[in-house]
């Protein structure tokens, strides 16, 4: 799930590497841009970085991540928030079992406070550079590849 990302760019790269690491759903929340907007007109900024994910991955919009999250724990998934957090473990001591929902947010203010509190677990990267984070398309290429890990 994708909440509140900004960038149509990160959006589309992230189409890309969820079609790459096997995802079977996207979700958009809040303002997250869509593949096409309420018109149906193509979204040329994620067109361009997806190059054809977009296609190949089914996604939903949602206006709420809270009404997904309580959906999908209902049925079983655990929800993972990615974020930088006192509470949250690092990413490698991470392992994932069974169906997982990770959750990332906003390019600068992250997920909501809220949002964390409905996560199961919080994971994230640490950072050993002067850089406080990592680029959100990035740092969910991490996240997806290190989940499917054999």
């Amino acid at each position: 799930m994708l909440h509140n990302v900004r960038s149509a760019h990160n959006v589309g790269s992230i189409f890309r590497t969820a079609d790459a690491a096997g995802v079977s759903e996207i979700y958009l929340a809040g303002l997250t841009p869509r593949p096409t907007d309420r018109f149906g007109r193509v979204q040329k900024e994620i067109a361009k970085t997806a190059l054809g994910a977009e296609n190949s991955v089914p996604w939903k919009h949602v206006a709420s991540p809270g009404v997904v999250v309580a959906k999908l724990r209902r049925a079983g998934w655990t929800i993972v928030g990615v974020e930088q957090d006192a509470r949250a473990r690092d990413y490698r001591r991470y392992r994932a079992k069974g169906k997982t929902l990770f959750v990332f947010g906003n390019e600068v203010r992250g997920l909501s406070r809220a949002l964390r509190r409905e996560c199961d677990v919080l994971i994230e990267i640490p950072m050993r550079g002067k850089k406080e984070s990592l680029n959100i398309s990035v740092a969910a290429g991490i996240i997806l590849f290190r989940s499917v890990r054999t």
